[in-house]
């Protein structure tokens, strides 16, 4: 009886990416292209056209530029640190005392 082998992936380190983006910026893009659909529709002429798909196609390269250099899932980040309350470190001090520690008898 012979020994089954099947063939195994061995990049798996490699990025996934379309258009040099990752798909979590295609969520972004994508996001963008149906805010940007939204508010053509109110604008009237050749500006409706270009915010439905210049501001899309024009935010790819952006991106790409912003995110050169930067690790994996860096808009993710971002964005969670953006929006989580901050604690920077636990062991600093306090700029000044927001409630007393010792409270008085009456």
């Amino acid at each position: 009886m012979a020994l089954e082998v099947t063939p195994v992936n061995r990049n798996l380190h490699t990025r996934l990416t379309f258009m040099a983006l990752e798909f979590e910026d295609l969520f972004v893009v994508l996001g963008l292209a149906a805010l940007m659909n939204i508010v053509s529709r109110f604008v009237s002429g050749d500006t409706g056209a270009i915010l439905q798909y210049g501001v899309p196609l024009g935010v790819v390269p952006l991106l790409i530029a912003f995110k050169y250099g930067k690790p994996r899932g860096y808009l993710r980040d971002l964005l969670t640190w953006h929006t989580k309350p901050r604690a920077y470190c636990a062991l600093a001090q306090d700029r000044r005392i927001r409630s007393s520690y010792i409270e008085e008898e009456k």
